[in-house]
């Protein structure tokens, strides 16, 4: 027997939100299978988990939120290489996935198998390096390519339990959350949990081509409507230079100008632009960093091979260093 639709997708278009007055009694709520439950105030009521997470999360100096309008972007691929720059700069970083169904960081980060274990203060995280944990539900999977096909309270209730009860540890500098593409619920989840913990803004990665940039605007949208702050925009892809003759091409042409049209038009920082470039490709098939870090380098080596460093490695280097400048 086919299972019933949720109440959620039958949510008229013009639902005033059960933050307002208004829930459940004004003319948008006629018919709507939640009216009687917005009207009632329950749904108003504070979930006791934010004050958990809170209390959780009270030693984490930042928390950044990594989201796309559109998937296949490269999210998660920056993400994974945030944390490894981050942790590269000698800082405690924890990378928390919440993509629940393309769960792809322990991939990304090299620890595919490994497993998330229980202690009295809660789940430890998997640590790829000695400054780096990450969570995962790849990690609760039996099967690499066993299917996740969950609708939305079930992926919100795997969300909060991985903000509530996962120990980072005594003291962590970054929390970077990899989100899934989109504004659904997986985003409102996690910011409606984290909205007591002073989270420091969202990166949102794009490609150049108007394709990506119209769910883009979207994403800014979706921020500014949950109060979320706008760290700034990256532009993947951004064209793809040949390391023997120097020619660059743009695989992806910006036909409307690029995010940085696209950014200047919603009034937010354009962070950079990264090149395509098969070495970090690389990088995240086989969970290695491609930036030099002092995790795999003395200071006297880093130093001499910063001097080296390839177009796109340049570039993330300088965004990373653009992201750690905009936070207090």
């Amino acid at each position: 027997q086919e299972e019933p639709m949720d109440a959620q997708e039958e949510v008229p278009a013009e639902c005033p939100g059960v933050q307002s007055e208004q829930a459940g009694k004004s003319s948008a709520c006629a018919g709507c299978p939640n009216q009687s439950l917005c009207a009632s105030g329950e749904a108003l009521k504070a979930d006791e988990a934010v004050e958990v997470i809170a209390k959780r999360l009270e030693s984490v100096r930042h928390k950044i939120l990594v989201l796309s309008g559109k998937g296949g972007v490269g999210k998660s691929s920056f993400s994974a290489q945030l944390a490894f720059a981050l942790a590269g700069m000698d800082a405690q970083v924890g990378l928390l996935d919440i993509d629940i169904c393309g769960p792809s960081q322990p991939k990304m980060l090299g620890v595919e198998g490994e497993q998330v274990h229980q202690s009295g203060l809660g789940w430890a995280p998997v640590y790829p390096l000695d400054n780096l944990g990450v969570i995962s539900i790849g990690f609760l999977l039996q099967q690499p390519d066993e299917a996740i096909i969950w609708r939305g309270p079930k992926k919100n209730g795997m969300i909060k339990q991985f903000l509530k009860d996962v120990s980072w540890g005594d003291e962590l500098d970054y929390l970077i959350v990899d989100c899934p593409p989109g504004t659904s619920d997986e985003h409102l989840s996690v910011t409606q949990y984290l909205a007591s913990t002073q989270v420091d803004g969202a990166v949102i990665v794009t490609t150049p081509q108007e394709l990506s940039l119209l769910d883009v605007r979207k994403e800014i949208n979706f921020c500014r409507k949950v109060g979320l702050p706008v760290l700034g925009v990256i532009e993947n892809m951004s064209g793809f230079v040949c390391r023997s003759c120097g020619t660059e091409s743009l695989i992806f042409p910006p036909t409307t100008g690029g995010a940085e049209a696209m950014a200047k038009d919603m009034n937010v920082p354009l962070l950079g632009r990264l090149p395509l470039d098969p070495e970090l490709m690389r990088c995240c098939e086989e969970g290695r960093p491609y930036l030099p870090g002092l995790h795999s380098h003395s200071a006297e080596e880093l130093e001499e091979e910063m001097k080296h460093l390839s177009r796109g490695q340049q570039a993330l280097r300088a965004i990373v260093d653009t992201i750690r400048k905009q936070l207090p």
